[in-house]
């Protein structure tokens, strides 16, 4: 296949758009993605020694299932603002903190590698399954530091490699092929991006951060069957649908097809069960 230039101006614009309408589903599957990601929310808040009246920054935010477990641990005294590229994600984050009572969650819409905040003005700053799809991670990371008071955290949730995430990497390979996509170079923004030996570790530690710490964690994807795993990535997972973009609605509906089947081998008799490895990385500015 050929090499294709990537556009970062461009690639940002479609993540936009996709979170836009993925937006919904990604809220609506809400209670799946807390008992997925939740082991791995509780330890990056650990790490990130959350405190009563800390001041927390959560870059893709998302629809802020991390953001709520922030907003609670740091209590009335503290505050937590959540980031994202996508306001209609971060209308549903909002929404969830009005609902359960949080007073101390504020939202704004801003690309994490052009952070608009005031230097040190935050003790933490976490990001689930975020950093993987910046671009340059180099200046997000950079903007991170200057965001942090001394001594302030970072931690953030990150997928390890393909071959440990079958539930995600089965259905890439699967859209790649069909859709005739080249492989990602390195630096890439991707799910896998972030995922081997070191790789963290060089990039938090470039950006001026020591006391640098990876915690790999098994996550399984734990759902009642096939067909609500590929449900939930269907409506929910906005990048697979960025992939297929290229093609059309047969090669489409052929592809998640294929993606149902080969995703067939995880079910069971307790259910749908499959492999999903999470790095948890920390490093402390000082």
């Amino acid at each position: 296949m050929a090499a294709v230039t990537f556009d970062a101006t461009t690639y940002k614009q479609t993540t936009r758009d996709q979170w836009q309408q993925a937006a919904e589903p990604w809220h609506r599957w809400g209670a799946t993605l807390e008992d997925w990601l939740g082991e791995a929310t509780e330890r990056m808040l650990d790490l990130a020694r959350l405190a009563p009246g800390a001041r927390v920054l959560d870059i893709a935010a998302g629809a802020g299932g991390q953001t709520i477990a922030a907003a609670r641990r740091v209590g009335p005294d503290g505050a937590v603002l959540a980031t994202d590229l996508s306001p209609a994600i971060l209308e549903y984050a909002e929404r969830t903190a009005r609902a359960t009572g949080l007073s101390n969650v504020e939202t704004r819409e801003m690309d994490g590698e052009a952070l608009d905040v005031a230097p040190g003005s935050y003790d933490a700053v976490i990001s689930r399954l975020g950093l993987i799809y910046l671009p340059d991670r180099a200046r997000a990371l950079a903007g991170i530091h200057r965001a942090l008071a001394p001594d302030g955290r970072l931690v953030s949730v990150n997928y390890s490699t393909p071959d440990r995430n079958g539930f995600f990497s089965i259905p890439v390979s699967i859209i790649r092929r069909r859709a005739k996509l080249a492989e990602p170079t390195p630096g890439q923004p991707g799910p896998f991006s972030l995922g081997d030996d070191g790789v963290i570790e060089e990039l938090y530690a470039q950006a001026g951060f020591d006391e640098i710490d990876v915690v790999r964690l098994e996550a399984p994807l734990r759902l009642a069957s096939t067909d609500e795993c590929v449900r939930f990535e269907y409506e929910s997972f906005g990048a697979l649908h960025q992939m297929l973009s290229g093609v059309d609605d047969a090669e489409r509906t052929a592809a998640w097809d294929e993606i149902a089947t080969a995703l067939g081998q995880f079910d069971g008799p307790d259910g749908f069960a499959a492999p999903c490895e999470l790095l948890v990385a920390a490093g402390t500015k000082r």
